[in-house]
């Protein structure tokens, strides 16, 4: 099995938004205001945008569809550079824990 690079991650993260774009669009062309009533306060929630904590690597996607709803969605550098960085945070977090508990 081969292993996916960050930057193919962060092609497919920016697709799979891309996707979830056009079927807002799709709605918002049945229901106008669809995307603004309904789809972003949705993707807010569940990107945890307003609750006062660090940015973890679930609410990823969720923040990559909030910047495609912007006037300027973001580039494939951009995505692939937070995704590191956040990638590079858990690995720091979860590298510092151990469950061994015969070392001291």
């Amino acid at each position: 099995m081969s292993t996916m690079t960050t930057e193919q991650m962060a092609e497919l993260l920016v697709g799979i938004a891309r996707s979830q774009i056009a079927m807002a669009d799709a709605m918002e062309n049945f229901k106008p205001g669809f995307k603004a009533t309904h789809l972003r306060p949705a993707a807010e929630s569940a990107a945890r945008i307003k609750m006062n904590r660090p940015v973890v690597l679930s609410d990823f996607p969720a923040r990559v569809l909030l910047q495609m709803l912007g006037r300027n969605p973001p580039t494939l550098d951009a995505v692939t550079r937070e995704l590191e960085s956040l990638l590079n945070q858990n690995a720091a977090v979860t590298s510092g824990l151990s469950l061994d508990m015969t070392k001291s």
